[in-house]
């Protein structure tokens, strides 16, 4: 059957990730190969010192991006979509959107990339003995009833991105396995942690609230599950054009950790992955649990409800890309016709000509604070000794560092403290687009091979619709042994073993680095006193 005659039958697969600058939709055919996709660039905005988008930003994003997907399906196959065989809603993990009993939003979406829980994060990892990260929704959650504020006592439902939508399209209040250990700790695969769910109970404020934290959570459903079906409604909402038919079944909405682990064939016990975008992060599929708490490293769950150290930073390609579009205008201001794809390419290529170890120039990244850093507010810098190797190479290499380095300082704690080993970290995202640069760094720093697939560039969309297929052809299989058996079998890669030089490079650039968190530091404390 023709991939024209697939969709017009309506027998493809859609995901659609909410990622934290573009929000993409995949349409897969039978065979899991994407056959076409849309689009929608977005930009989360700092008000009142939060870091939000608001809930026409999301309408308007989802809309967007199911038009543009329509338009390439046109395209392509001069048919219409009609419907599929399955779909499924990814976003960014954790973050915090609180509704009443009418469903209205009570407050303004705060996004993972605030850094505004700190002492709730540390109350609760103290109470539960377990790491609770700055971006989880409990921390949210107790820090706004840390703060007495009023909104808290009407909360009736809490939800993340990719659960809101979902709700949306279907009016149920569900989540992933994967999504919903970041909300607030599970046990047993597919359960909130009954232990600390008394614990958080038992708290004062938690008691004043005057509502059971387990109510205002969503149900949890691991891969494979059908959480309900596309509405009447949800299908205007999603195609204001009316061409969508309701009844389309929806698999578990999850987060783009997830999505990121299913479209790297890492949610197997010892595999693990890295996706790098705006945030970075890594995940290693645990072979037994961690001997300790460790606040750089929280354990959450791949979609089948297995235990993941992650290692999650919120500062990776955002400087880089900054200082790219700068050499973009600069190209313009020449007269050169390079595009940004190829500005990237010549730049990054240019870098790993530069010494190893970067000729003593050093970078962060940080646009937003970085906890696992131990950074509370961020401020781009670099730096570099009078005598260092200023050359353009050096300067695009250090940021290339400064985009890992902060995850490395994560997987340190698991590989040298836990002794964990991973048999590689397959990658995806922006970051690893030009082959042999930073695939081949972030071997070299974590001392573990790795793999960038033909398929990488799909990105998490790709994942969430891989997660819908699975839903309905699984056939009893694990996630594991599907993905490999009717997804990733014979798929190619680019493989990168860590280089002796680039090893001893990354690591000398490690001690400079550390010196400039030292001055990211002080320059939040020289500010603060300044205020005061």
């Amino acid at each position: 059957m023709s991939v024209r005659e697939l969709i017009a039958e309506e027998k493809c697969f859609l995901g659609i990730e909410f990622g934290s600058t573009r929000v993409k939709a995949v349409l897969c055919d039978e065979s899991s190969q994407p056959v076409a996709s849309g689009a929608h660039e977005w930009e989360n905005r700092l008000e009142n010192g939060v870091w939000t988008y608001s809930q026409e930003d999301i309408i308007t994003a989802l809309q967007s991006c199911y038009a543009d997907l329509k338009r390439d399906v046109r395209e392509r196959f001069s048919v219409t979509l009609t419907g599929f065989a399955g779909m499924g809603i990814s976003a960014m993990m954790h973050g915090y959107l609180a509704f009443d009993e009418a469903d209205r939003l009570l407050v303004p979406f705060r996004t993972w990339r605030n850094t505004m829980t700190a002492g709730a994060a540390e109350k609760l990892t103290a109470l539960f003995g377990f790491n609770i990260p700055q971006r989880w929704s409990i921390a949210h959650l107790y820090q706004a009833m840390l703060n007495g504020e009023p909104h808290v006592k009407q909360i009736a439902h809490l939800n993340t991105l990719a659960g809101y939508v979902h709700f949306l399209l279907t009016g149920r209040r569900v989540l992933g396995v994967g999504d919903a250990s970041g909300m607030f700790p599970v046990e047993g695969g597919c359960r909130y942690n009954s232990e600390m769910m008394k614990s958080f109970s038992a708290l004062p404020e938690a008691a004043a609230c005057g509502r059971e934290l387990r109510d205002m959570l969503p149900v949890i459903a691991a891969a494979g599950e059908e959480c309900g079906r596309l509405t009447e409604r949800g299908a205007v909402l999603l195609d204001p054009e009316g061409d969508l038919k309701a009844g389309v079944p929806l698999c578990p909405p999850e987060g783009d950790a997830g999505t990121g682990m299913t479209a790297t064939n890492s949610v197997r016990a010892g595999t693990g992955n890295i996706s790098a975008g705006t945030s970075v992060f890594s995940m290693l599929v645990l072979e037994r649990e961690l001997s300790g708490c460790y606040p750089e490293i929280d354990v959450v769950t791949t979609p089948d409800g297995a235990p993941v150290a992650m290692v999650h930073c919120n500062n990776c390609c955002g400087e880089l890309d900054y200082w790219v579009k700068l050499f973009e205008q600069f190209a313009e201001l020449s007269g050169s016709r390079l595009d940004r794809g190829s500005i990237y390419e010549l730049l990054y290529r240019n870098a790993m000509t530069a010494p190893a170890d970067c000729g003593g120039v050093t970078a962060c990244n940080f646009i937003s604070g970085e906890p696992v850093a131990g950074v509370a507010e961020g401020r781009p810098m670099y730096m570099r000794s009078p005598d260092s190797r200023a050359d353009l190479g050096a300067f695009v290499r250090a940021e290339l560092y400064a985009s890992l380095a902060a995850l490395k300082l994560g997987n340190d704690i698991l590989f040298e403290k836990e002794k964990m080993t991973a048999k590689r970290f397959n990658c995806h995202g922006g970051l690893f687009k030009v082959k042999g640069a930073a695939a081949q760094i972030a071997a070299d720093g974590l001392g573990t091979p790795t793999a960038v697939a033909a398929s990488a560039g799909e990105g998490g969309a790709w994942g969430m619709a891989l997660l819908a297929q699975y839903m309905v052809t699984g056939g009893g299989l694990s996630l594991a042994d599907w993905l490999e058996s009717r997804v990733f079998a014979g798929l190619e890669a680019e493989e990168y073993s860590p280089d002796e030089q680039g090893s001893r490079g990354f690591a000398e650039y490690m001690k400079n680095y550390r010196i400039v968190l030292e001055a990211e530091r002080t320059m939040k404390a020289q500010k603060e006193k300044q205020d005061a």
